[in-house]
């Protein structure tokens, strides 16, 4: 798995979510992971999540670390679920190393009572994606800068190299595993 973290500011509007992003943006052809920092506000077309277009919700923060992942292996929407929770518990790891405690519900995050994370995972013909973010600075929902976390990077660049870490050796794990029923 390819991971890239971004040296410039990319502002979230949700068409990061659509298929071939990170190739048409950086050339990454594989599953890949690309972690950036920026503003968060999702507009109506691009608003994967039916509940909240319907609830008329508005998907915004003016700072946040941003994981964009793709997968080209399956197009399983439970897959990608499955995955997103997965790249959520590592977040809370990532956390919970620097002796701060997150709670996690689902894909999402939480510290002190107040939601820290958004996430959406989605399905195309050609791949599965996942966006997952946290805030860094935001009044209205808890972030980083409320948490006293004042290395946003820092921690963005760990979560990025453990899930792709994580995938990788699961990748590594199939190649070792025999099917059941072949005995050698």
């Amino acid at each position: 798995m390819k991971l890239l973290i971004a040296d410039e500011t990319i502002d979230y509007d949700g068409s990061q979510i659509g298929s071939l992003w990170a190739y048409t943006r950086f050339r990454l052809q594989d599953d890949s992971i690309v972690c950036f920092r920026g503003k968060c506000n999702v507009t109506p077309d691009h608003m994967i999540d039916l509940e909240d277009r319907v609830m008329d919700e508005k998907i915004e923060s003016p700072d946040m670390i941003h994981f964009i992942v793709e997968h080209f292996d399956m197009t399983s929407l439970k897959l990608a679920y499955a995955r997103q929770r997965l790249l959520a518990a590592i977040a809370a790891e990532v956390f919970k190393d620097r002796g701060i405690i997150v709670k996690r519900s689902g894909d999402d995050l939480f510290y002190d009572g107040g939601k820290l994370s958004i996430s959406i995972a989605s399905a195309s013909p050609v791949s599965h994606k996942i966006h997952f973010g946290i805030n860094v600075r935001c009044d209205e929902y808890m972030s980083l800068e409320k948490m006293g976390i004042t290395d946003p990077e820092a921690i963005m660049a760990v979560i990025g190299e453990r899930y792709s870490a994580e995938y990788d050796d699961i990748e590594m794990s199939l190649r070792k595993s025999r099917p059941l029923g072949v005995y050698l």
